[in-house]
């Protein structure tokens, strides 16, 4: 199975946080890591601040270096692209959900379906949360092109996550007429119902659109117990190791009342420190783009250069010219 496959399994607002809880915190009262003072280390910490102000631009921003920023926004611009979105679980689903919270009578379908499917089902919902944490335990243990970090992060994640959704009350009728209300009138306030906006609205325009829906889901995730920006401010990093334009910077945090600890690749680039992993990812996406303009390029000066063939010069017409 697919890492996207994996990733449909999951709630969409159970797993929208993960962007956000990559890079949280641990104990505000506990001692700083070792190379704290680090470039590599404040780097990770200035990325989680601009999720924990909902600064979304700033994120992007600030994971790859200017020019590529430019050229993921052309690319954007040009169809090719929806990153920062694709770092996000389910992020080909963002339209949609958009464009059906955003409906008419969003709130009056949802109630309903919640109805059907949730209220009063707080044990069934305890079994599919412990369910799922068995089998994203076992996927990420033994598929996946997952690093060994990578592994041991997610392991911790899926094992939190699951935790948390074990005991909130998610089959709770009072607090879901309240989120649902909450998560519509967010995504109204988007103005972003469907992909033909998204492509309109282009990415820098399209992420700045999108914080009344960021702002929206940590409330109700709050609502559920699971404050983000508490682990966010509560943050710890540290060096492990830098070998030139290479490091590895030690992240701390803790999630749904349990300790996480992760180990994140940075690359540095123009004097600045950014994600491996990001730099990896936009790196092939360009060069994606890349290719596929230059081939659109190539495609249209040729058409341009039949265009432009005197009709006698033509393919075809040449015998008959020469008949008398």
């Amino acid at each position: 199975m697919p890492r996207r496959s994996l990733r449909a399994c999951h709630h969409v607002l159970l797993f929208s946080l993960c962007a956000t809880a990559l890079l949280a915190g641990c104990k505000r009262d506990a001692e700083p890591l070792p190379g704290a003072a680090t470039e590599p280390a404040a780097a990770v910490r200035q990325l989680a601040k601009h999720l924990q102000d909902n600064d979304l631009v700033g994120y992007a921003r600030a994971a790859v270096p200017p020019a590529q920023y430019a050229e993921l926004e052309a690319a954007w611009a040009q169809g090719h692209s929806r990153w920062p979105l694709t770092e996000l679980p389910l992020d080909e689903k963002l339209p949609g959900l958009l464009a059906t919270l955003s409906e008419k009578n969003a709130e009056q379908q949802l109630q309903r379906a919640f109805k059907a499917q949730l209220e009063g089902q707080a044990a069934s919902v305890r079994q599919a949360a412990h369910s799922l944490e068995l089998f994203g335990v076992q996927y990420i243990t033994h598929q996946g092109d997952y690093s060994p970090a990578e592994r041991e992060h997610y392991v911790q994640l899926v094992s939190a996550l699951s935790a948390w959704a074990q005991a909130a009350p998610l089959s709770d009728p009072k607090l879901a007429k309240t989120n649902i209300g909450l998560l519509t009138t967010a995504a109204r306030a988007t103005r972003l119902s469907g992909e033909e906006a998204f492509q309109a609205a282009g990415m820098t325009a399209s992420l700045q659109q999108l914080v009344p829906f960021a702002v929206a889901i940590k409330q109700v995730l709050a609502s559920y117990g699971l404050v983000l920006d508490e682990s966010v401010s509560q943050m710890r990093t540290g060096l492990i190791s830098q070998n030139g334009d290479n490091a590895v910077v030690r992240v701390q945090y803790p999630l749904a009342g349990k300790e996480v600890d992760l180990q994140l690749t940075l690359l540095r680039r123009d004097k600045r420190w950014y994600p491996a992993r990001t730099l990896n990812e936009v790196d092939a996406l360009l060069a994606t783009a890349r290719a596929a303009e230059q081939a659109k390029a190539q495609a249209a000066a040729a058409e341009a250069a039949l265009s432009d063939v005197p009709a006698q010069d033509a393919p075809g017409n040449a015998d008959a010219a020469a008949k008398p």
